[in-house]
């Protein structure tokens, strides 16, 4: 059984940072996915970035690309979501999991999802 646990939310300054974690276990493949996404109130919940933990290759949506930087840490378990310059759209509740191989970003199945922490962005 896959489990994530995230961690990092909070609240901050526009223009501050924040740094999410989530550590995964129970994965057995040796290739699959790790993914953050976000989820605003009364949206849809849509993918920020994602990770291939086989070969560390990183992949941003536009909501991402120059502001938020996806990293793993193998020997830890642990995926991380850096948020630089944030703004008050940024504002979300944000959700990490994991999908199993596959050849697009696109063609990811997300089976496995934490709890998800709140990021508030706020003067």
């Amino acid at each position: 059984q896959v489990q994530l646990v995230e961690s990092g939310g909070g609240s901050v300054q526009p223009g501050g940072s924040l740094s999410l974690s989530c550590v995964i276990s129970g994965r057995t493949e040796s290739s699959y996915f790790m993914g953050w996404f976000r989820q605003a109130p009364g949206k849809e919940r849509e993918l920020v970035a994602a990770i291939s933990w086989s070969d560390n290759s990183p992949w941003y949506t536009d909501i991402a690309r120059g502001r938020f930087t996806i990293a793993r840490d193998s020997a830890k378990n642990t995926v991380y979501l850096q948020m630089n310059r944030l703004k008050p759209t940024d504002t979300a509740v944000y959700y990490c999991a994991s999908g199993g191989p596959s050849n697009t970003i696109a063609n990811i199945v997300w089976d496995s999802w934490g709890q998800g922490t709140q990021v508030t962005v706020s003067s």
